[in-house]
Order: C-alpha cells, then structure tokens, then sequence
C-alpha cells in the first residue's frame, strides 16, 4: 500500500509516500526558518503564504523521488489538526482536491498521533534493515515534546478481533503542559538572550560549553496531577536572572552584532557569551530535561510499561537523549526514539500514521476540516 502524506501543520512544507506503513520511499520538507527567523518566531500569515507556494512543487518533489507516478498511490493522509489553521488549511485543501480528483481514499491524521507513529516507523524501518532486533512494544508511554506540545500518552493497541490483521491504536492522556511547551520555553529564552531561532538547537550546542550545576532552578512541582508539565516558571527565572544585570547588556549587544551578519555560525556566538551566559543556558536546558525525563518514566513506571516512546522537535535535544537512555537503563525500561528527520515535522510520519487508518477503514469523507484545536486521546 502506497499512501501519500501532506503535513503543513505549522512552517514546515511537506509531503511523504511511504509504503506499507514502514518504508519511506520519499520524504520532503520545505522549510521556513530562514523567513521567520528574523521575527523569532512563526508568522502565521507569512507560514500560510510560503505554504501555499510550495505546495505542489513539494508534492510533486516527493513523488518523482519515490519514483511513483500519481496514480499508483493506495491513499493520501493528511493532517487535520492541531496547528496553524491557515497553514492547516493549504495542505489539507490541497489533499482533498488530489484525493477527489483521482478517486482515492482520504484520511485525516491528528499531528500529535504522527509524531507517536514515527517512533513506530523508525522501529520498522531499523528492523528492516537488520539494524534493530526487537520490535516496539505496546502499551508505551509516549511523550511527544516540540515548539507547540508537550503531553504524555498511554498508547495501545486495538484489534477488531484476536486473529485480524487491521490493527488501530488507542490514545489515553496521561498529563500535558499547563503554560509553554518544553520548545517554545527554549525559544523564548533563546529570544531573551539574542542566540537565533530556532532557539532549541541553538541552546543544546551552547549548553556544552557551560555548566549545568551552575544554575539550581529548583525542581518543577505541579499542584493536581503530577504528570502535567509547566515551564513557563523556569521561563521567567532566566528573564529574572537577566533583567537589570549585566547579562542583558552582553545579549542587547549580541543583538546588535547578529544584525550585521547573515549567517553566525555556532563557534562564533559561543565566542560572543560570556561565561555566565552559558552556564545560565546549560542549567535552563538541564531544568527542563530533567522535568520530561522524571515525569515521563514516572507515567511509566505508574503504567508498568516496558518501553517509552519520545519523539518531536525537541526529542533532537542531546541531553535528552542521553538521560533518557541512561534513566530508563537504570528503570529496566526501553526507550525509543525516531532519528532526527522523523523527530522534526514531516510528511512520512503523516502517512505511516494514515496507512493505520486506511488499513482500519477510518476514511475521512468531504467534510474533513482544519482544527487549529484537535486534542488527541481522552
């Protein structure tokens, strides 16, 4: 089955065709950084326009790299939800347009189920090709973590029947971010202290070179249920910690010095922080790496899970990684991670996540719609 995915849920252009829910044939991604970086964030009116620009040629780039011609594609996905309802829009229109011109099944994904199935894809693909033995267990523990989203899942699998071969999973929300997303409080605090955007990938180069002890921003308690996230505290720390010092005069002249260059390479803002500034930073992204990594393998452990998914922009994150592996060894849980390409928003994970539906009957029909709100799970 070839199933032909479009996402555009936020600034990101891109289109995927993956085969049977574990091949990726083609996977293109149109990015905006370069127009929104200027502004520190995402222009939603900018993101709507580039959208509608590099649609097609998206698509069509997708499907001559997977050498497929149009019609010989089963279905197409596209994401319906959460994000930017104008750029929700191109990509969703689009796809109904070309599923309705060429008679093919159509479904809706929720962006928050696609960043779940990249985990599940990378897992297919790895065993595949031999790199990777076991395959992903369900039930899992997921925490999807990114500029937009933080929240925790419980995922399962459900089966019509014991012998059917159509397989749809089930989605039960364990806790989720009450203020900021884990990435947009690195945005922030990257925007504060004049280091770009992105302010994610920024901010995990930086922080190798400062101290994370340096810094004790306490521990994030959370009154009511204790697997929601908030980071909007930690957020207002660091602006604390600036405001009025002399870290606020270093970043309004790393400002200045940004302007006059058009491209500054990692070394070279290192070189324009000072020794405070990055143990600031390494201690911020310390903070909040440590509050997603506790708080997800405790819904773990709660749920008596074997394995935990992570995925998202900021499961990129080093750090991360590196204490989500090294806790979960030393839990006796399995944590499973998509490559960076997969973690990011793009296509193939769009259509491996409507290759589940396609399979399960779930087809949209004419009145599929954009929900800039679309909660996934209970």
């Amino acid at each position: 089955m070839l199933v032909l995915g479009i996402e555009s849920s936020c600034d990101e252009t891109a289109a995927a065709v993956v085969a049977n829910g574990e091949e990726i044939l083609s996977n293109v991604v149109a990015s905006q950084i370069a127009i929104h970086a200027r502004y520190g964030g995402v222009v939603p009116e900018l993101a709507s326009r580039e959208h509608l620009r590099k649609i097609e040629p998206v698509v069509n780039e997708a499907l001559t790299r997977a050498r497929v011609k149009i019609r010989d594609v089963d279905g197409v996905a596209v994401t319906e939800g959460p994000g930017l309802i104008g750029s929700l829009l191109v990509g969703l229109v689009y796809g109904k347009a070309l599923a309705r011109a060429l008679s093919k099944p159509l479904v809706g994904v929720n962006h928050l189920e696609g960043h779940i199935h990249a985990v599940l894809l990378e897992n297919k693909m790895g065993r595949r090709a031999g790199k990777v033995t076991e395959e992903a267990q369900l039930p899992a523990v997921t925490l999807v973590v990114s500029g937009g989203h933080t929240t925790l899942f419980l995922v399962k699998e459900v089966r019509p029947s014991a012998n059917s071969q159509s397989v749809s999973l089930d989605y039960k929300r364990l806790g989720q971010t009450r203020d900021d997303a884990a990435g947009e409080a690195f945005d922030k605090v990257a925007k504060l202290l004049a280091l770009g955007y992105p302010g994610g990938p920024v901010i995990d180069q930086l922080a190798r070179y400062g101290d994370a002890q340096a810094v004790d921003f306490g521990r994030i308690k959370m009154k009511g249920n204790p697997l929601d996230f908030s980071f909007s505290g930690v957020k207002t720390a660091v602006l604390y910690r600036v405001r009025g010092t002399s870290l606020a005069l270093e970043a309004e002249e790393r400002r200045a010095w940004r302007s006059t260059r058009d491209n500054v390479t990692n070394d070279e803002l290192r070189n324009h922080c000072s020794r405070a500034t990055l143990d600031l930073i390494a201690s911020f992204q310390s903070a909040v790496v440590q509050d997603l990594v506790e708080r997800t393998l405790s819904a773990g452990e709660a749920a008596r899970v074997d394995s935990v998914f992570v995925s998202g922009g900021v499961a990129c994150n080093s750090l991360l990684r590196a204490r989500f592996l090294e806790a979960s060894r030393a839990q006796g849980v399995n944590a499973l991670f998509p490559s960076p390409g997969l973690c990011s928003d793009n296509a193939a994970m769009i259509a491996a996540a409507g290759n589940c539906k396609l399979q399960a009957g779930q087809l949209a029909d004419a009145n599929l719609t954009a929900h800039a709100a679309f909660p996934l799970g209970e």
